[in-house]
Parts: C-alpha cells; sequence; structure tokens
C-alpha cells in the first residue's frame, strides 16, 4: 500500500474526503519526525512504539574493493510494534 492508497482508506474508514484525509495523514507523520528528531517517543498503545536508536561507530568494508571504512555514528528511527498488531498480523 502506497500514500495514495493509505490516504484513500483512511477517507473511506473514517467518513472523510480525501483531502482531509491527506492532512491528517499528514499532521500525523510531521508529528512522529519532529518527536523522534527531539529525541522523543511516539507510543500507541496497541498499535506500536515509534522511537530513535544510535548506532556506535564501527569499522566496515567497502564490498567492491574490500578496503576497510570508518562508518559515522548515526540516530535511527525505529518501530517496535506492539501485542496488538503482533496478534493481528499472526492471525
Amino acid at each position: 500500500m502506497n500514500k495514495a492508497q493509505l490516504i484513500d482508506h483512511i477517507a473511506e474508514r473514517a467518513e472523510l474526503t480525501k483531502q482531509e484525509a491527506a492532512r491528517a495523514l499528514d499532521a500525523f507523520l510531521a508529528t512522529v519526525s519532529d518527536t523522534l528528531a527531539r529525541g522523543g517517543d511516539v507510543t500507541l498503545v496497541g498499535f506500536g512504539t515509534f522511537q530513535v536508536d544510535e548506532r556506535a561507530a564501527r569499522k566496515g568494508r567497502n564490498p567492491k574493493t574490500g578496503e576497510v571504512v570508518d562508518i559515522a555514528a548515526a540516530k535511527m528511527p525505529k518501530f517496535r510494534p506492539g501485542k496488538a498488531l503482533k496478534d493481528a498480523v499472526n492471525g
């Protein structure tokens, strides 16, 4: 499912216009992004948690040349599904 299909589905399920559904989805995505950028977590009980994970600096290899390269430390967004979501996916 892509973003346009998601907007269509949200509009149908919530009885909104497509424009209203698009604004709601964009607001949700912006809120999650802003919260994660500030180092916070977003927890939706039963669905899951969006959080930031920190990766330490490490050494890697260029697969083409085999040369050792330094990989900088980075913050990565991460999603951890909740129990209800896991149960829904697993039947």
